[in-house]
């Protein structure tokens, strides 16, 4: 496909216009207060702690998606590739990018010998949970999540 010669694994550099997208995000998610990391953090835990990765999706220059992610662990299963963002700039939605990106990780899971990939969507967010949909994912209402902010 000819997009997939855009998408790239994120370089030192790439922080700042990808906590822009993340900035975004958050902004569409209605939570932009929620958006504490910086560029600078982002690139330590993308670069040099390595606790992340992002694949991108770049177009003249500009990055105009995401697809951050970790690898987790469940006692079940074993080693997991947790789906933290896959965002795309609305300009550049429809076009296959995400399915494009989405499929990326589905290959680094499989090359890195995940049991299992997870993400989470907004019950509200259609147009997401269609996508995810589409592609046979599995969206399971059954489990409520937890968390503590420090």
């Amino acid at each position: 496909m000819e997009l997939a010669k855009n998408i790239r694994r994120a370089k030192r550099g790439d922080e700042t216009q990808i906590m822009g997208l993340v900035h975004e995000l958050a902004l569409y998610e209605k939570a932009p207060e929620e958006v504490i990391n910086t560029p600078e953090q982002l690139a330590i835990d993308l670069f040099d702690d390595k606790i992340c990765d992002c694949f991108v999706y770049e177009l003249d220059g500009a990055i105009r998606g995401i697809a951050l992610y970790y690898i987790s662990y469940s006692t079940w299963r074993g080693r997991c590739l947790y789906l933290e963002d896959l965002y795309i700039q609305p300009a550049y939605r429809r076009g296959g990018i995400g399915r494009i990106l989405f499929q990326k990780l589905i290959d680094e899971a499989k090359t890195l010998k995940v049991k299992r990939m997870d993400w989470q969507v907004l019950d509200w967010n259609e147009p997401a949970i269609k996508f995810y949909e589409s592609i046979g994912a599995t969206l399971d209402p059954e489990w409520i999540n937890g968390r503590l902010f420090f």
